[in-house]
């Protein structure tokens, strides 16, 4: 990480394809986002099937399209958001206030760690139907690999989207360096310890010195004793 506010630089610099991309949370957000692809994919496509004498299909997660919904739900808004995070992260050495800095980290900590939970409780539920499913409703097993596959990646997901928390608390310990940015600005004139003198326009100036007067002359006081006559008593 970078030695500026919450783990970027200062801002203002050139974006670095290459060093954004090798970033931590980069790649775990990437993973995320394949891994969501793979298990709304696999449900859509293949996670529907149907009996021989039955032409209406089931979801292949024992007959419950709420299991079928919720993977597809969840994998397509944690595919917008990883997308949405991933803008966020190329953009976020642009951000030059501490405090939307912060609100970004403090934004990818709740979602990761929310995101999570629900990939969490998305591959216990998945995985129960799953095992809950009759050979009947399938005797052909078609679909299987589909169903095996959105559970063991919405399993990897929980540790891609943990990792994301983590790395974003990091960032936000990491906090701000105050030698390159300043979270409050004060406006000089109001600060009242600042030791200014106060300021004169140029009229008041002016009359300051027109209403000087310069002492008279030496040649004076000497005329003056030249005209004074002493008196003999």
């Amino acid at each position: 990480m970078d030695g500026g506010a919450f783990g970027a630089g200062k801002a203002g610099g050139a974006f670095d394809p290459q060093a954004f991309l090798r970033q931590p949370h980069t790649l775990l957000r990437l993973l995320s986002w394949v891994f969501s692809i793979v298990v709304f994919g696999s449900i859509v496509n293949e996670g529907y099937v149907n009996r021989v004498d039955d032409s209406q299909e089931h979801c292949i997660f024992n007959r419950n399209r709420n299991a079928c919904n919720y993977g597809i739900t969840v994998g397509v808004l944690a595919f917008l958001s990883c997308l949405l995070y991933l803008a966020l992260d190329a953009y976020f050495p642009q951000i030059s206030s501490v405090k939307d800095r912060k609100k970004a980290v403090l934004s990818d900590i709740g979602v990761s760690a929310f995101w999570a939970f629900l990939w969490f409780v998305g591959f216990c539920f998945l995985t129960n139907q799953w095992q809950a499913s009759k050979e009947e409703d399938n005797p052909m097993n078609e679909g299987g690999d589909a169903a095996r596959a959105a559970i063991t990646f919405s399993f990897f997901s929980i540790f891609t989207w943990v990792g994301q928390a983590f790395l974003a608390y990091q960032r936000f310990r990491l906090g701000a360096d105050s030698a390159l940015f300043s979270q409050d600005y004060m406006d000089p004139s109001q600060d009242s310890g600042m030791p200014y003198a106060p300021y004169t326009n140029e009229e008041d100036a002016t009359d300051a010195v027109g209403t000087y007067q310069q002492p008279p002359p030496a040649d004076a006081f000497d005329t003056e004793t030249q005209g004074y006559q002493t008196q003999n008593y």
